[in-house]
């Protein structure tokens, strides 16, 4: 081995300046103590959200009844006991040889892609080795404790399998100084200092979440909404109570006949879609020939805790299509829907049509569900307790607060989104980089309680739109009777609305449906300009029949799926008109796009 700095025996782990590091250590008692307070102070004064007690109640009682299921067999439990500890002792064996020098295969090595043990030293030094090892057996075989339980239903033994996912990720080695060679290596070469700054970073981090730690995942110093976010020119043409309408400035001479409106989520903030110039769809689109309206969504405080999800198409969708027609002329639009805002659209679209309503001529849905049959680990949080919680929750405030959501969010990823973050942020004490994707994930927004209760029954705990059960405005819906052409777009890793998903949901409708997979997940592959050349998207025959066998015969075209849908777009929408000026001369710009609605921080 070769004797470099980094050399992972013995002598390279040592502490360089042992008066530093005292100091250190003193630092950081001192600042783990205001760490501390920041979390004790806002409970002193009932100031603090419950925001995880319901999920640890739900986590305790799932792995609970898993256990309940193994010490009902004396003997198959007896028999996992066995194999554990037959494990050990292979892995104990194995431990002797290496420090032996002899080559001896691992117990249990890392999947390909797990980035958590890239250090030399996990494979070098023994007891490094030994202590991965020791977690991959153990989390394995607790996994498959979870899958070879008895007489479990099978949302008890989905919610299992993620509790214990959850727990292996946050017990990894790599989270811990003294078992990461990495930390322990900084901690010994900084004499300490990197733990001090980590510590003021958390102190501070728990203050701003008022009690709870509200993990930074960039810096937010470095960016702005309507400075260096969301920059396309337009301007706000109309707004209600519950949204901003967006019209946005024309940069061709002609654009399609139909304007364009896009249904962001109100789970998030619509910019996502108008980041920095080079990543805007919006821009991108105008630039494309599209008139394009946008609605902001407010985000909404406890006077709105009773709009529900038919105020959101009423004084959303429908007040829009009514100020886009005085401001263009136009009577049909084309229009997206983004995520929750695509369901919000297909409702919509099954209401129109029974209303015999034609002025969506066409649809576009991105990453979007509509039937929740595979809606994926989002279902782990829902069932009727959980919804109950949630619900009694919002009563008394009104609305779900927007952390609560981003913090189910970023669990489904955590060994992406929150462990990297743990360990960078407060062992290594370095700050995280700008990254403008990160600051709009942060900046969540608030549900009202209506709407919110009645997305989660009816969509992801009962399914009723898929099954024509849902009922808005005294109609029963049936999505059979949307005859208009439909762009379904789904992403192959998306962990929100997975591919699946979204291919069974598009059978529904009546009408015509291109259905397609693009490369990545619920964000990136959705915002993917074509200038970045990555990624690749999948097209091919109308969704029917397995989702494997479709994907197999589909076929693979490299890059952004943004021009294959902007030439559907001109297949249904040819004529071309003058472009046309923001307002159209009816409607008085009321302030300069992205508006004041989307600056409303939760």
């Amino acid at each position: 081995m070769k004797d470099t700095p980094d050399q992972t025996d013995g002598p390279a782990f040592r502490v360089r300046d042992q008066e530093a590091f005292a100091r250190n250590m003193a630092r950081l008692a001192e600042e783990g103590g205001k760490a501390l307070a920041a979390i004790v102070e806002p409970r002193q004064s009932d100031d603090a959200s419950a925001l995880y007690a319901e999920e640890m109640k739900q986590a305790a009682a799932t792995l609970n009844e898993v256990a309940q299921k193994w010490l009902a067999d004396p003997q198959r439990a007896m028999l996992a006991q066995t194999e554990l500890w037959r494990g050990y002792l292979e892995l104990w064996t194995s431990a002797l040889h290496r420090a032996a020098g002899e080559q001896a295969p691992p117990v249990a090595a890392p999947k390909p892609g797990d980035r958590r043990f890239a250090d030399e030293a996990w494979q070098d030094n023994p007891m490094f080795e030994f202590v991965k090892q020791a977690y991959l057996f153990t989390t394995r075989w607790a996994e498959r404790m979870v899958e070879e339980a008895d007489d479990i239903d099978e949302h008890t033994r989905h919610k299992a399998r993620f509790y214990v996912r959850q727990i292996a990720n946050a017990l990894s080695p790599t989270n811990f100084v003294l078992t990461n060679p990495e930390l322990l290596r900084e901690t010994l070469d900084s004499n300490g200092e990197n733990l001090v700054r980590g510590m003021q970073m958390l102190a501070e981090d728990i203050k701003l979440g008022k009690g709870e730690l509200r993990i930074r995942q960039t810096d937010p110093t470095k960016f702005e909404v309507g400075e260096n976010l969301a920059t396309t020119p337009g301007k706000v043409v109309w707004q209600n109570p519950l949204m901003q309408l967006i019209q946005y400035e024309p940069a061709t001479d002609e654009v399609s006949k139909r304007p364009l409106l896009i249904v962001p989520p109100w789970i998030n903030k619509f910019y996502v879609l108008d980041l920095t110039p080079e990543k805007s769809m919006i821009r991108w689109l105008v630039e494309q020939g599209h008139t394009v309206f946008v609605i902001s969504w407010v985000n909404p405080d406890a006077t709105l805790a009773r709009k529900s999800f038919e105020d959101y198409m009423r004084e959303g969708i429908f007040e829009a299509l009514g100020a886009i027609e005085q401001a263009t002329g136009e009577r049909q639009v084309n229009a997206v829907g983004y995520c929750v805002g695509g369901t919000l659209l297909a409702v919509a679209l099954a209401y129109m049509a029974d209303q015999g309503d034609d002025r969506i001529a066409s649809a576009t849905l991105l990453t979007a569900q509509i039937d929740f049959t595979h809606a994926g680990d989002l279902k782990v949080f829902v069932d009727e307790a959980q919804i109950r919680a949630v619900e009694q929750d919002m009563e008394r405030r009104g609305y779900l607060e927007g952390r609560r959501m981003a913090a189910a969010f970023n669990l489904l990823r955590s060994n992406d989104l929150i462990w990297p973050y743990v360990v960078s942020n407060y062992l290594r004490g370095r700050a995280p980089f700008p990254f403008d994707l990160l600051y709009w994930n942060s900046d969540s927004t608030r549900m009202p309680a209506a709407n919110h209760s009645f997305y989660l029954r009816n969509c992801y705990l009962e399914n009723r739109l898929s099954r024509g059960e849902m009922e808005v405005g005294g109609v029963k819906l049936d999505l059979g009777k949307v005859k208009v052409p439909i762009y379904n777009l789904a992403t192959r890793e998306d962990h929100i609305a997975p591919a699946k998903s979204v291919f069974v949901g598009s059978r529904l409708f009546g009408g015509p449906v291109r259905y397609v997979v693009a490369g990545s997940g619920h964000i990136a592959g959705v915002v993917n300009p074509p200038a970045k050349g990555k990624y690749q998207y999948w097209a091919g025959a109308k969704p029917s029949g397995d989702f494997d066998v479709w994907l197999a015969k589909a076929k693979e075209r490299p890059g952004s799926w943004w021009p294959d849908w902007q030439a559907w777009l001109k297949k249904h929408d040819k004529t071309r008109v003058p472009a046309r000026p923001v307002g159209g001369g009816r409607l008085q710009p009321i302030e300069d796009a992205p508006g004041s609605y989307v600056r409303v921080r939760d």
